[in-house]
């Protein structure tokens, strides 16, 4: 069988497609590959700035430091249980909502009402200040439950899921309610194990958002004991130089064999580290979640 020609503006395409695609790729993977040389090699090169995409000077002190000091692994901790706890309580209540949501309006009354309930929550916000009293006044300020529960129910997801739950076949719950189930044995049993790629889906983003998250631990926490990872880095970011002075004598030897840009990018590079480590595993979802999640509205 002969290979078609491809014709000339045809091949002009393919090129100009990849040429770009290769350009988007690297643009995302080449700040990764200098973050990681910046942090593996030693100060004088990166005070040079001799480094780009491979280590000078190779050393390791810069993660030896960070995962020697006590306060990134703290906030890593809290930042993995943060984590867990929010994606868990995101996706409890994403599955509440979005099921019955997406019955139709002769099944569940007042769905249209409940509808415009959530879309108007993506509108309009109550703001900063009145978010930080109802928080405050709930007693939650300086827990780990203040990063948590104002955003419990990630709407934009929920949509996403509820689209999801409404593309399937509608023969499957019919026949799981000729043979009795009752709608939370339909919910656990039937679509629960069909919603796996939606789940993974917005899991994902309910995990990046999470780990990612700074500005409500610098609203809502005074201890810097509590810092999840993001809000530990962001005051880093600021204050690297006069952390490094105060490092006691145990650290004193690797602060003085780093310098702020390879302290930051080894902590940096170990932050992103675990999201890099998450998404392989979930990516085989992400596409088919995103594109059966928008099949009808």
């Amino acid at each position: 069988m002969k290979k078609k020609k491809l014709s000339a503006s045809r091949k002009i395409f393919l090129i100009c497609n990849y040429t770009l695609l290769v350009a988007v790729c690297l643009s995302c993977v080449l700040p990764f590959v200098h973050l990681l040389a910046v942090s593996l090699s030693g100060r004088p090169a990166v005070a040079a700035g001799k480094v780009t995409f491979w280590p000078i000077e190779f050393t390791l002190s810069s993660y030896e430091y960070a995962l020697k000091k006590g306060d990134f692994m703290r906030a890593l901790g809290n930042s993995l249980v943060r984590t867990f706890l929010g994606t868990m309580i995101n996706l409890v209540l994403m599955v509440l909502t979005a099921y019955p949501l997406s019955k139709e309006k002769n099944r569940l009354m007042g769905r249209n009402i409940y509808m415009a309930y959530f879309v108007f929550t993506m509108l309009f916000g109550g703001g900063m200040i009145p978010t930080y009293l109802v928080v405050s006044r709930a007693g939650l300020k300086d827990t780990i439950w203040s990063m948590i529960l104002p955003g419990a129910l990630p709407v934009y997801n929920m949509v996403i899921l509820m689209n999801f739950i409404r593309g399937l076949p509608d023969e499957l719950q019919e026949a799981a309610r000729i043979d009795g189930a009752s709608e939370f044995q339909l919910l656990y049993k039937v679509m629960i194990p069909l919603l796996k790629p939606a789940l993974a889906t917005v899991g994902l983003f309910c995990i990046v958002g999470h780990w990612n998250d700074w500005f409500s631990g610098v609203i809502y926490l005074n201890d810097r004991a509590k810092y999840p990872l993001a809000t530990y880095m962001q005051s880093l970011l600021r204050s690297f130089e006069s952390l490094m002075r105060q490092a006691g004598s145990d650290y004193r030897q690797l602060a003085s064999q780093i310098n702020v840009r390879t302290g930051r990018a080894a902590q940096l590079f170990l932050g992103a580290l675990p999201v890099m480590l998450v998404y392989p595993f979930l990516q085989k979802y992400f596409i088919t979640g995103l594109t059966l999640g928008s099949v009808k509205g």
